[in-house]
């Protein structure tokens, strides 16, 4: 019998371990604390994110960085501050720097160093790992505790803590089976769909020669005209369509949308703060001031040059127009394109790409004060299984080491 098995060893699971096990010991003796996981080697989310540098969380983290149900998730990122985040890494030993953007990365700029810091306090703590320990069924035992069975046999504990993440990255592990088990537990799954994830574009589009440029566009989707999310960032063309924060962060409502059937709308302003009227006046501006500057050369001033003539192009507008020859029909298209251009989005990249999942086990199943189960006394669920996910920048990972913290403590407690 343990005290505590933790299902996955991601980040939450590997968190909520070292709580649990750094707890008040238990009649007189450490908790005897299990860390089960799928794969042959842990924590392969862990290395491949943020580049392979991990992206531990960021400078200044709110409950509007997430979606979800925000009155539950303030309460619970209220138990781990970005400032405490930070001194719990130094205390494993790893130096924390803050770039420009305000992520936080180690020093090292090496996923890795997270991983082994995690690792290595689990030993310290005598926290067990079992890899390759694949849980394939959770029971309530009808004396206490509960029955898991794994592909290595069967094993008792006092508290479940399922840690098993959601559908992104299967081949880590985080295949989805996680929700089977909460829903055999009795629990709720919402719809699951990638976020975080890229968009491919219909292939007619001229994405293919932009690839690998990148700039500031106000990226706007939306289903019948309502507008679901707006925000201003970086762009990144690439060969099979559309990716960078700003569309990373959008994703999930594409996604979404489409899994609800709706048709889901994305739209680009790549003169981020004008309006259609103000970019007209600029051209025509331009026009009065060097009429026998060309289109290209005009609109250089305020977008790629790349990316100027590929409108150009795309709206049948020769880019070495004189701009003050430009045709009213052809100018009110080319300022549609620049200030409303409907992106052909054929799909997203999928769950191979995703680096987080949209939806989950809903966030009122659960008591915000120690993650555990409303329905099941002693299960405790963490990290990205549950309905929480947080836009792109860190968010996730504070998620994992707040929900982490607050399960591992708890399910520690006698």
């Amino acid at each position: 019998m343990h005290d505590v098995a933790v299902v996955g060893a991601g980040a939450a699971g590997l968190a909520a371990s070292i709580f649990a096990a750094e707890a008040a010991t238990k009649d007189g003796r450490p908790q005897r604390i299990v860390l089960l996981d799928g794969a042959k080697t842990i924590g392969a989310k862990i290395l491949v994110s943020g580049g392979g540098r991990c992206n531990v969380t960021h400078e200044v983290v709110s409950p509007i960085d997430f979606f979800g149900n925000r009155h539950i998730i303030k309460n619970v990122l209220a138990a781990l501050s970005v400032e405490q985040t930070v001194t719990w890494f130094a205390s494993l030993g790893v130096e924390l720097k803050r770039e420009e953007t305000g992520k936080l990365f180690p020093v090292t700029d090496k996923a890795r160093t997270i991983l082994h810091a995690l690792v290595n306090r689990c030993h310290t703590l005598g926290a067990h790992i079992r890899p390759d320990h694949r849980v394939i069924d959770i029971n309530k035992s009808p004396e206490a505790g509960f029955i898991l069975q794994h592909s290595q046999g069967t094993l008792r504990a006092e508290k479940v803590i399922l840690a098993t993440g959601g559908r992104s990255i299967p081949k880590s592990g985080s295949d989805g089976f996680g929700y089977s088990l909460a829903r055999r537990l009795g629990h709720h799954v919402t719809a699951t769909v990638p976020a975080l994830v890229a968009l491919t574009l219909d292939d007619r589009m001229f994405h293919k020669s932009l690839s690998g440029l990148s700039q500031e566009v106000e990226l706007t989707t939306g289903v019948k005209g309502r507008v679901l999310y707006r925000q201003t960032g970086s762009l990144l063309w690439t060969h099979f369509g559309i990716s960078g924060p700003a569309v990373m962060n959008a994703s999930r409502f594409w996604t979404l949308g489409r899994e609800q059937g709706e048709p889901v709308e994305v739209y680009g302003n790549f003169l981020p703060g004008q309006t259609q009227e103000q970019a007209k006046s600029w051209l025509m501006e331009q026009a009065a001031n060097n009429p026998r500057r060309s289109l290209l050369k005009t609109w250089t001033q305020q977008i790629p040059g790349r990316f100027a003539e590929a409108l150009c192009s795309h709206v049948e507008c020769d880019p070495k127009t004189a701009v003050a020859q430009l045709s009213r029909i052809d100018r009110d298209r080319l300022l549609v394109a620049l200030t409303r251009f409907k992106f052909p989005v054929s799909q997203d990249r999928g769950w191979n790409h995703a680096e987080v999942t949209a939806g989950g086990v809903p966030l009122e199943e659960i008591n915000y004060q120690t993650m555990e189960s409303r329905s099941v006394p002693g299960l405790y669920l963490i990290g990205e299984i549950l309905d929480c996910d947080g836009r792109i920048g860190g968010f996730n990972f504070q998620w994992a080491w707040a929900t982490g913290l607050l399960a591992g403590r708890a399910a520690a407690a006698p």
